[in-house]
This record gives structure tokens, sequence and C-alpha cells, in this order.
């Protein structure tokens, strides 16, 4: 009976647990059983299947379940198929030493806006805890803003309703008329700021770039402490951004 059960459902079960395992850590398995409503055998089976294929192992001190880095290896190897981090790899260093600051490159998905590419200054002590994989609300940031610009209001009033929108500091927008009328302004001048509404104390400047991608959109940033982002710093990185915007062109 086993055998002729849906094979999507089982696929279902696996990457549930993967997503699982990687958002909460190293977990047990009546713990991971009882968190995703599994009984305790069906749990043990997938996460038997992954520790089989090298995706999990298993603490023998504590008997707690963990992602192996072959999921990253896995990721990465996807990351190395992308023509756009080729293309695009020497404008952000460009973008970075003109700054001094991190430039991120961004990919929309969903709600959310994912990184998929950082360049650090060596200039600055100073790091952002931001990391390639990590997704970004698009509300609330410059690069999200700056992809919602790109389409009709009614697909932005979709993704903010699909959006858990909320105050992540003093200065996230929340209100949607408010957002609507920012949204017209990105718009008009081309690239959009982060002034403090997803972190306190670091401000960033974005603007999408011209490819054509049917599945996706992509946008980059320069960001940095809110004390060196200057309204007449900020002004320069938004003028180089439309420049390196425009060099690298329709793709």
């Amino acid at each position: 009976m086993e055998e002729k059960k849906n094979p999507i459902q089982v696929a279902d079960k696996i990457f549930l647990v993967m997503e699982t395992l990687a958002q909460n850590g190293p977990m047990g398995l009546l713990e991971l059983a009882t968190q995703l409503d599994l009984n305790k055998t069906t749990a043990h089976r997938v996460l038997s299947s992954l520790h089989h294929v090298g995706y999990v192992a298993q603490n023998p001190e504590n008997s707690k379940y963990f992602l192996t880095l072959k999921i990253l290896e896995l990721s990465n190897k996807v990351l190395e198929k992308m023509d756009i981090l080729d293309i695009t790899a020497p404008y952000l260093r460009q973008l970075m030493e003109f700054s001094g600051e991190t430039v991120h490159l961004v990919q929309l998905d969903g709600v959310n806006a994912i990184y998929i590419n950082k360049m650090e200054s060596d200039d600055n002590s100073l790091r952002l805890v931001s990391r390639i994989g990590k997704r970004i609300p698009l509300y609330c940031s410059g690069v999200g803003k700056a992809l919602l610009a790109d389409m009709a209001d009614d697909q932005i009033h979709k993704i903010w309703l699909a959006s858990h929108v909320r105050k992540l500091t003093e200065n996230t927008i929340t209100d949607w008329e408010t957002f609507l009328e920012t949204i017209r302004t990105i718009r008009k001048d081309g690239f959009a700021f982060d002034n403090e509404e997803n972190e306190i104390g670091v401000k960033c400047v974005a603007t999408t770039l011209d490819i054509h991608d049917p599945n996706t959109s992509y946008a980059v940033s320069v960001s940095g402490p809110a004390s060196r982002m200057t309204d007449d710093k900020t002004d320069k990185l938004a003028d180089k951004l439309l420049e390196i915007k425009k060099r690298i062109g329709p793709i």
C-alpha cells in the first residue's frame, strides 16, 4: 500500500521538514512531529530518508536532527548557473567602490525580495546582517519598493494584502494610500529609498534592473548606516545607481 501513495504528498512532507529545520534549527523527532502535525512514524521515515541522502544529520548526544551543509551546496550550484550574477558582478563592485558601502542584488520572490549577491567594502568596519538567501519584505525595503513601482497598482495592492504589513520601525509605512503615493514618487524618480523602514540605523537607495526575465525581476541597492547615508550621499548614490542601470542596459 505504501508504494501506491501519491509521491507529491511525500514530497510535501520532505520539504516541510527541511523548511522547518532551516527555520528552527536542531529539533527532536517528537518535537518536529508535533509541530508539523505528523505521526511519529511518518516523521521518522522522512528524517531517515533525508539522513540517507545526506541532507539531514543527527546529533548523537541529544538525538536532535539538523540540516547539513549539503543544502547550501545545492543552492550554491543553482546560483553558479545564474548568468545574471556574472553579468552584474563588475557593476556591483563599481557601486561598492564608489559608495564605500554594502551593495546588494535581489530578485523578486512573491511578497519578498531575496538576496542573491552581496558585496561589502573593506573600508568599513561596520557590517550589515544581510546575507545571500535571506528574504526581505517588499513593502518596507528599498529594493522591494523599487520592484513594486514597476508593477501595476492592482498587482501592488494584491501583494500588499498578501503581506504581513506591520510597523517594523517607527518609519515603516503601513497606510495603503501613503504607500501608493510613495510608489508614484519612485516611478517618477526611477529609484527608491529605505529610510530606516526595515531596520533602525540602516538606510538604502535602490533601483530595478532592465532584465527581461519572464519568471522574476531584479533590483540593486546600496545600503549603509544612517550616520553615513546623508541626504547628499544618497542623492549621489541615486544618480550612480541610475547610471549603472543604464550601463547594464536591457538584458
